[in-house]
């Protein structure tokens, strides 16, 4: 795409990273999302790159996953004791941020690094998720080794049953090993607030509504009292 889009005279182009995008990273999400930071910028060297932290909406891979976890499983993974840090931002947030870097063109920041109004640990999200689905359950701490070895488990369990989507992956383990929040704002990068976006939704304002499905009578469930 960015050969094609050189090609072609595009004046701007923005790629999606991610945050932790790294080449010597253990894993290899993060070295894949360097690589693809690396070709862009050898086919279209003024191409803006966007690193987000964890994406939230209606369709995500995180607040849905573990929330159907949580309608089979007695117990949630605090993998690594849970004190893993993260920063979600909302994708329609993500989706203006992308706009506006194509907007600033040559006068755009190379690197933007994109998160949330609130840093998370991930033991905090477990909890939320739990709260909204209105299901108790049990947060079990489960050290990285371990964590790692279930992973690569079920990595292979994948690899044997076509169409299988492990809830764990090794890969996954080796991400949660390192915080997934925004750098401080400096020269080479830049943040959400300087493409615009000053007030970014929060968590408890969008994924309530998609996480009613999970209770345990859907969207006609009524909450315990006091719970929020």
């Amino acid at each position: 795409i960015a050969r094609a889009s050189a090609a072609a005279g595009a004046r701007a182009m923005a790629q999606m990273s991610a945050l932790g995008a790294d080449p010597n990273a253990k894993s290899a999400y993060a070295r894949t999302k360097a690589a693809g930071e690396a070709a862009v910028r050898a086919a279209f060297p003024s191409a803006v790159i966007l690193r987000p932290s964890i994406i939230f909406g209606p369709e995500d891979n995180f607040f849905n996953q573990f929330a159907e976890m949580a309608r089979f499983s007695p117990f949630l993974p605090a993998i690594g004791g849970g004190v893993s840090r993260f920063q979600p931002i909302y994708v329609g947030d993500v989706a203006q941020a992308i706009r506006a870097a194509l907007e600033l063109g040559p006068s755009a920041k190379r690197i933007y690094e994109l998160g949330g109004p609130r840093v998370y640990r991930f033991d905090e999200l477990m909890r939320f998720i739990l709260r909204e689905i209105d299901r108790p359950r049990f947060l079990a701490p489960m050290p990285f080794a371990i964590a790692g070895l279930l992973g690569a488990a079920m990595d292979g369990a994948a690899r044997l049953v076509p169409g299988l989507a492990p809830p764990l992956t090794g890969d996954q383990v080796a991400l949660l090993r390192k915080d997934n929040v925004v750098a401080p704002a400096s020269d080479d990068i830049g943040l959400l607030s300087d493409l615009g976006i000053i007030r970014p939704e929060t968590v408890e304002a969008i994924v309530p509504a998609y996480l009613a499905k999970y209770r345990p009578q859907g969207q006609f469930h009524e909450r315990k009292t006091g719970e929020s």
